[in-house]
């Protein structure tokens, strides 16, 4: 049977590399891309057009306003989901937008799920994401075909908006960590110690992630290569503190990470949000920011 067309709405450097993949395992890709980069996907005019060409419509903005516009906005998307369709937001919004587009689901009686992946560009290339998905049991099966080629697990977060709640969880996790590398990396060449020997001994200890040894890594060798930009980690920890906040949440390591990677994006928006140990080399070294 001929497989159901997808169709992209915002197709940056993560949406680009899972179109790849759903290409290579046969389904027919179209796409829209108000800023993000191009490939051979053939691209349509805007939001409406993609959700009336496709079966499957995946969201992959950057926030709440570029998905509102996305649905609203003129041509939006909105008009033209019908019962038929199923949506997938991969995107990372808050927990209240998130909510707001179930509400729209139920309303215009199509089927959703939020998906966002936990990875960036590497795993989105293999096809090694995890993906955190909310919503009904049947619309996860329904969708499991898709979930199956860009990513290599499915955790089913829970209801409608679970899995939006669940990757702020691990994007909190991540920017806090990095922080916390980034002050040990701090201390220890503030202390005199041999830059190599620092960084080359935390990409060598259990304690750090493959992922963090990965930043460690471009911290050594100070490119930072934006597989995760530090705009999108910063306006995530914004997200994060917001929602918690709301629920009455203890996070005062989240919060001191959401501040250090909002210094870091006034000067390294467009690179790796592992940046921020540059940033923090400079300020040990007294040294000018590049």
């Amino acid at each position: 049977m001929p497989r159901p067309k997808i169709g992209f709405i915002g197709y940056g450097a993560m949406a680009q590399r899972m179109g790849a993949n759903l290409r290579k395992a046969g389904y027919p890709v179209v796409a829209f891309a108000p800023s993000g980069g191009k490939d051979e996907t053939e691209m349509l005019s805007s939001p409406r057009a993609i959700a009336e060409a496709a079966e499957i419509i995946i969201f992959c903005v950057p926030n709440d306003a570029a998905e509102n516009q996305s649905l609203h906005g003129e041509n939006g998307a909105l008009a033209a989901l019908t019962a038929e369709k199923l949506v997938l937001d991969t995107s990372t919004v808050s927990p209240d937008q998130a909510d707001d587009f179930a509400k729209l689901a139920i309303e215009h009686g199509f089927s959703l799920l939020d998906a966002p992946m936990s990875g960036s560009t590497p795993e989105a290339e293999s096809g090694d994401l995890v993906m955190l998905v909310g919503g009904d049991e049947a619309v996860v099966k329904r969708a499991q075909p898709v979930l199956d080629v860009i990513g290599k697990l499915t955790i089913h977060a829970g209801p409608a908006g679970s899995a939006a709640r669940l990757k702020l969880v691990v994007n909190g996790v991540m920017g806090a960590t990095l922080n916390i590398v980034a002050e040990g990396v701090s201390y220890g060449l503030a202390a005199g110690l041999d830059r190599d020997v620092v960084f080359e001994t935390l990409q060598q200890v259990a304690v750090v992630s493959p992922h963090h040894k990965r930043k460690l890594k471009m911290g050594q060798n100070r490119e930072f290569p934006s597989q995760f930009p530090t705009r999108l980690m910063s306006k995530d920890m914004g997200l994060l503190l917001d929602a918690g906040r709301k629920v009455g949440a203890f996070m005062p390591g989240m919060a001191v990470a959401d501040q250090a990677l909002a210094l870091s994006n006034r000067l390294h928006a467009d690179e790796d949000y592992s940046a921020l140990i540059d940033a923090m080399e400079h300020s040990v070294a007294n040294l000018p920011h590049k």
